[in-house]
């Protein structure tokens, strides 16, 4: 098998458990930088990349990575990286994404249009042909320019992995499923512990919590470019990937995962979606105000995206929502609440300052992670739960 270099986006700040979840999977770290973590793999690591892991927002197999400030260099040393090795002579190939960041070549249309030609030079060479039908399998490549170092790649996803194939539908701002995935995994919470969202919308954390809990791969149930390489990696890896999936799926296992919203017609949208992800046993989904939060068990987790007030019309409603939210959380025998928000007075209404507090991207959008942290159970409590 083929020794590769894989590069797998995230969402900036969550490098670190993207990180864990490659090394889980059993792969080396290559490189970790802001919103990417490189990893050392084969033909197989990519199908399983591509299925398993929960964080990433795509799977690039690396084609090179070079130093350019000028763009003859950039053609220059593009059409050195051996595209033949991997775009057969029907591919169809452009480079689909270019991002610079403080380096001296920054115009994305220009890079895209330069490394495009470069790459037409070099396998017109290789090939020994003049025109390209591009009417085969599709090579999107995507570049990254930071501080003069081009890093290229080729997409083996398609679209992005937070498309899991489950959420036709959502509610009025919706967090991405690879985000949600991230966020609950910064929590120590696992499938047998309480998890109540209570502005639960189309039901995204609770979930990627329920598929974590029955161990089901994100990447299940969707397709992937990459699966039309036959060149590069046989059917056999997906198919492998696939099965080894299927195989540690449990969806038998007990949970007390919870969904409120004061909006019916939302919650509607939430249910399909957790029918439609194999969870839908696993989450009960509720209409319920955040007034109405209340659970008598000890030890359990909050974890929510309430809303930021974006609108206008929303914003004169955020600190009585925020306040009554701190209030009920503060009844809540020894829980722990994970409230990610771009409302800046979330610990004044809360009522203390949150145990952790992390700044989170989500879109173009600065949040923070407010993370206000409950004891731990004790054994015998974790024993008596567990039995």
């Amino acid at each position: 098998m083929r020794k590769m270099e894989l590069i797998a986006p995230c969402h900036f700040g969550l490098e670190a458990v993207l990180k864990r979840e490659i090394i889980d999977l059993g792969y080396d770290i290559a490189e970790v930088e802001d919103g990417r973590v490189t990893f050392y793999g084969d033909e197989e690591a990519l199908c399983r990349a591509n299925i398993f892991l929960r964080t990433a927002e795509r799977v690039l197999l690396k084609v090179g990575s070079f130093r350019a400030v000028t763009f003859e260099e950039l053609f220059d040393k593009t059409k050195e990286l051996p595209w033949e090795d991997y775009i057969p002579k029907d591919g169809k190939f452009w480079v689909a994404k270019a991002a610079s960041v403080k380096s001296k070549l920054f115009s994305p249309s220009d890079i895209q249009s330069i490394m495009k030609k470069a790459m037409v030079k070099r396998m017109q060479e290789r090939y020994h042909v003049e025109w390209f039908p591009e009417d085969g399998a599709a090579y999107p490549i995507r570049v990254f320019l930071m501080k003069d170092i081009v890093t290229v790649g080729i997409d083996s996803s398609g679209i992005s992995l937070h498309k899991r194939g489950y959420r036709e539908m959502s509610g009025a701002a919706p967090i991405t499923e690879t985000l949600a995935a991230a966020l609950i995994m910064l929590t120590p919470w696992r499938a047998d512990r309480i998890l109540v969202d209570p502005f639960c919308g189309s039901g995204t954390f609770l979930i990627e919590a329920a598929m974590m809990a029955a161990n089901i791969a994100p990447g299940m149930n969707r397709s992937f470019t990459a699966e039309d390489w036959a060149g590069v990696i046989p059917k056999k890896f997906w198919y492998d990937a696939i099965d080894e999936a299927n195989d540690l799926v449990n969806t038998e296992i007990k949970t007390d995962i919870q969904g409120y919203d004061a909006d019916g017609s939302v919650l509607k949208i939430a249910r399909k979606n957790a029918e439609e992800a194999g969870v839908g046993r696993l989450i009960h989904f509720q209409e319920r105000t955040v007034a109405e939060l209340s659970h008598p068990k000890k030890y359990g987790f909050i974890i929510t995206n309430p809303p930021y007030g974006e609108r206008l019309e929303d914003k004169k409603n955020l600190p009585q929502l925020y306040r009554t939210l701190g209030e009920r959380f503060c009844r809540l025998d020894a829980w722990s609440a994970y409230v990610i928000t771009s409302y800046e007075d979330t610990e004044k209404c809360f009522g203390r300052k949150a145990d952790k507090n992390r700044k989170i991207y989500n879109g173009m959008l600065k949040t923070y992670y407010y993370q206000f942290l409950g004891p731990k159970p004790p054994k015998k409590q974790k024993e008596k739960d567990n039995g």
